[in-house]
């Protein structure tokens, strides 16, 4: 622990946050570009196809090219696609790990403003936000499009406007009504771009209710912020659910369609349960179980400990409030305000997602904050002169707990992030393109078609009822063809491999009326980076 305080001891100095404000964002940066350009399963299906059908105007032409999730908000993959047009694979790598190290300056300046001033000094307070970037599955994202990263940064921005505002929160003035709506609009603007962000936002809004003096102040305290948040959202998701309203009848079109009932989809909830705990018991321990066996909550197996531990901490720390109560004493050493309502956001926040998702990457706001509510925990239940090292000790052991980390897929770098040679199309105004597997995702490839083409997803997951089926059938009669299936192809030749994907999308295709020609089936390339992922295109005629 020595060794440690004298190689941390630059930090102690005045100017030691600004100038690590600075680095961290440009490491994250060049940790992007050493990592490479990303490839993840969702890129692949989605994030890179919804922009592009945004701004191609594609939601009439398309059906569901990138699967149901063709239909999410593409506000937040904006960003990525843009950059895509105007810069090199390598300068968009660096720009979005540098966007995504931003998060350590609001863990910095959260761990400013809660912790005591005695006992706040810059090194403790960098070290903490340092820490906090240590989680597996912030790591598994640094600049990748998966959306959990960048999306933080309003979450951990809502909570350092409440922060700031604290003194002005506990007598609800006028400025405090200012802070309410600015920390609303925040977290919502990061709700309306990843819907999963909501539990954080109802979390936050739970917590206020301890924030002001009396509880009628903390029920009008988490009104206003609940105004705000509504505000954010509208800002950011209101736009496109409107369009989704105008064209599907259902603003989360599929999703949620047992409320909504489009006739377009089938009237489910279109949610992924799979990840939930089976049974009331199994929740109770769960950061034990799905550290055990992480498949319960992600594809990735993560190596992790801040979650069970952060957890372990709280149930003691509730336990012996708990027989505190009882004995009618008082805890050796209170919970300041601060850390009360930081401590409650992360409860709520857990269990929301606990009962909602249970995917272990939407937890990325709990691991980024978990060492400081760990460093918070601790002194209060082993004493404040052991607590510290305490504390420091499991920190420095959960953060290098993670190392080597692993990520959702990286391709090196090459001259155009995203390349596909398709064959040219004599009469693309008359010709459909049909996908006819979900794994692995086409949507990607589906932007390289001629915009003239129109591109149908069959079988693929997407939620078909019998009025979608109609319009498909309606889309086909309305095009004589050519017709192809884009299908795709072993990236090492594998002439077997290609046969069994053309199998199966022929008896994929025949449940359409469609029939494949698989001796018409050729190789195309394409690639994502240096990666390659070519695809088949295959003849296909309508039955008569």
């Amino acid at each position: 622990m020595r060794f440690l305080n004298r190689c941390t001891a630059f930090l102690r100095h005045e100017r030691a946050p600004v100038l690590m404000s600075m680095l961290v964002p440009v490491l994250f940066g060049l940790l992007s570009v050493w990592l490479g350009q990303d490839e993840n399963w969702d890129l692949r299906n989605y994030h890179w196809y919804n922009p592009y059908a945004l701004f191609n105007d594609r939601l009439h032409v398309d059906m569901a090219a990138g699967n149901w999730q063709s239909y999410f908000n593409p506000a937040i993959d904006v960003p990525y696609y843009l950059l895509n047009q105007w810069l090199p694979g390598r300068a968009v790598g660096f720009v979005m790990g540098f966007v995504h190290g931003l998060n350590f300056i609001l863990l910095l300046t959260l761990a400013r403003l809660m912790l005591p001033r005695d006992k706040a000094d810059n090194r403790l307070c960098i070290l903490l936000a340092l820490a906090g970037m240590c989680g597996p599955s912030f790591l598994s994202q640094v600049g990748n499009t998966m959306g959990d990263n960048l999306s933080a940064l309003f979450i951990l921005a809502s909570l350092c406007i409440v922060m700031r505002g604290w003194d002005r929160l506990q007598a609800l003035s006028d400025g405090a009504v200012a802070t309410l709506l600015l920390a609303g609009v925040v977290m919502g603007l990061g709700a309306g771009l990843k819907l999963t962000n909501a539990s954080y936002a109802l979390a936050l809004c739970i917590a206020l209710l301890a924030v002001p003096a009396t509880f009628g102040r903390g029920i009008a305290a988490a009104f206003m912020y609940g105004c705000g948040t509504l505000a954010g959202v509208a800002i950011a998701a209101g736009p496109w659910w409107w369009r989704m309203w105008k064209t599907f009848g259902n603003p989360l079109f599929p999703q949620f369609n047992s409320i909504f009932k489009s006739p377009l989809a089938q009237q489910v909830a279109v949610m992924d349960t799979d990840h939930l705990p089976h049974g009331a018991l199994e929740a109770l321990f769960w950061p034990f179980v799905f550290s055990r066996e992480f498949s319960r909550v992600s594809e990735l197996p993560f190596k992790q400990a801040i979650v069970p531990l952060l957890y372990a901490l709280a149930l003691a720390f509730l336990a012996r409030w708990l027989v505190d109560t009882v004995r009618g004493g008082a805890p050796a050493e209170r919970l300041a305000p601060r850390a009360r309502f930081l401590l409650l956001f992360g409860i709520v926040g857990y269990l929301v997602w606990l009962k909602l998702f249970s995917i272990y990457r939407y937890l990325v706001p709990i691991e980024l904050l978990g060492p400081l509510m760990v460093w918070v925990l601790v002194p209060r239940l082993t004493g404040p002169r052991v607590g510290p090292y305490l504390a420091g000790g499991m920190l420095l052991f959960t953060s290098l707990y993670v190392y080597p980390f692993i990520t959702w897929g990286h391709a090196g770098w090459a001259e155009k992030s995203f390349s596909a040679q398709l064959p040219p199309m004599a009469h693309p105004e008359s010709t459909l393109v049909f996908t006819a597997h979900g794994d692995p995702p086409m949507g990607w490839v589906s932007t390289f078609v001629p915009r003239e083409v129109r591109v149908i997803s069959l079988g693929a997951g997407f939620p078909e009822s019998p009025a979608y089926l109609e319009r498909i059938q309606s889309v086909i009669a309305s095009r004589p063809g050519p017709h192809y299936a884009m299908l795709a192809a072993d990236p090492r030749d594998q002439v077997e491999k290609d046969e069994a994907v053309v199998k199966a999308a022929t008896q994929n295709l025949a449940r359409y009326g469609l029939t494949l020609d698989p001796a018409g089936c050729k190789r195309y390339p394409a690639a994502i980076g240096t990666t390659p992922s070519p695809v088949q295109m295959c003849p296909v005629t309508v039955n008569k």
